[in-house]
């Protein structure tokens, strides 16, 4: 006889194998189950899901620069309206210079408060009250990006920070229309706003950018994945062989020195002692020279140069006397003698000329014509 502990695990195990069967599907591929549908959205958080609501009140609060001040007076009211609608309490101390905000009995939301710790970060980091409340939805995340350690010498950095931002703000919009995000560059940091998804590409750029790696190679890429996306068969694929590979060539040419030494060959015998000026004198025999004789030699020298000198310079000052080479002198072509004349040509040619008449008609030739006209009009009547 069994047991009926035996029996009972004989029969649970039996009832987990059939489980096991069930949920698995016959035909069905993996990437259909990674894939998920267009135009699905998480249902939204109701008070249903929480009616007990929260048990401690939570709160966060963030400082704000003096140069914020002005535009969160205006725009403080719309900030606590918007909370508000989620029963999330908002102060603003200008003293202090810091904003809070703070949960409620009535908060059933228990990620509202994180939301809202980050609308008044961004609020501090120059974002404006109109994509800030953005965060406030279920589908839209944010992420303040630091930039200020990552590039230690200051004009290098602000050369790269202007180069993410790009001519009249040109790189920033093509990455905020790529990656559906809203980018705010301000002081050390970077404000992103969107998707999930594009949070992820905006944080690559813009650390590739500050690692020196310009932003277009990134926008790019984005670009080939956004139309590779398109396609469904391409979806469970790798899509490695499309994207650009750029390499980071970074070629440090040694500046070469002026004056370049070049090594002697090694000799393991010292150099010889190089001779003293008595030794010098000894050899041309000045040395036996007496001063009168010594100090003619000198003034010998010296003369020497100084005629060198005057005639060097004499030259000089005769050079703007001598007249430049003149080129040689090309003597014209003579013509050819062997074109034949056509001496009967030109003769009719007289002849015609003398026939024509040139001019205006004398009086008596104008009467004759007159007259020639009249008797032809009669003959024709």
């Amino acid at each position: 006889m069994a047991s009926p502990s035996l029996e009972r695990r004989e029969k649970g195990a039996g009832k987990s194998e059939f489980r096991n069967q069930k949920t698995k599907p016959e035909n069905q591929d993996e990437s259909e189950l990674l894939t998920v549908p267009d135009g699905w959205k998480e249902p939204a958080f109701s008070k249903e899901d929480n009616p007990r609501g929260l048990l401690e009140e939570s709160s966060f609060s963030t400082l704000f620069p003096k140069y914020r001040e002005a535009y969160l007076k205006e725009c403080w009211p719309l900030v606590q309206k918007a909370l508000n609608e989620h029963h999330v309490n908002a102060t603003l101390d200008l003293i202090e210079g810091s904003m809070t905000v703070r949960t409620t009995k009535k908060t059933f939301d228990p990620y509202i408060i994180i939301r809202a710790r980050d609308l008044i970060k961004l609020l501090a980091r120059s974002v404006s009250f109109e994509q800030a409340v953005r965060i406030l939805q279920d589908d839209v995340a944010c992420d303040i990006i630091k930039i200020g350690s990552l590039v230690r010498n200051k004009e290098r950095f602000v050369k790269r920070r202007q180069r993410l931002i790009g001519p009249k703000g040109s790189t920033l919009k093509a990455l905020e229309l790529l990656t559906n995000c809203y980018i705010m560059v301000q002081g050390n940091t970077v404000s992103a706003i969107g998707p999930f998804s594009g949070l992820k590409e905006v944080r690559k750029v813009v650390l590739d950018t500050m690692k020196n790696i310009h932003p277009i190679y990134n926008i790019k890429s984005l670009m080939i994945k956004r139309e590779l996306a398109k396609d469904s068969e391409l979806r469970s694929q790798s899509w490695e062989r499309f994207l650009p590979q750029f390499k980071h060539k970074n070629v440090n040419k040694r500046k070469e020195p002026k004056k370049k030494t070049v090594k002697k060959e090694y000799t393991p015998f010292p150099p010889p002692q190089p001779e003293s000026q008595i030794d010098k004198e000894l050899a041309s025999g000045e040395y036996f020279l007496k001063a009168n004789q010594k100090k003619r030699q000198k003034m010998e020298a010296i003369k020497a140069k100084q005629a060198e000198a005057i005639s060097k310079k004499q030259e000089e000052r005769n050079k703007a006397f001598i007249p430049p080479k003149e080129k040689p002198i090309v003597k014209p072509k003579e013509a050819a003698t062997e074109t034949k004349i056509d001496v009967a040509s030109i003769k009719e040619k007289v002849k015609k000329a003398k026939n024509k008449k040139l001019g205006a008609l004398t009086a008596e030739e104008i009467a004759l014509k007159m007259e020639a006209d009249e008797k032809k009009k009669k003959k024709k009547k």
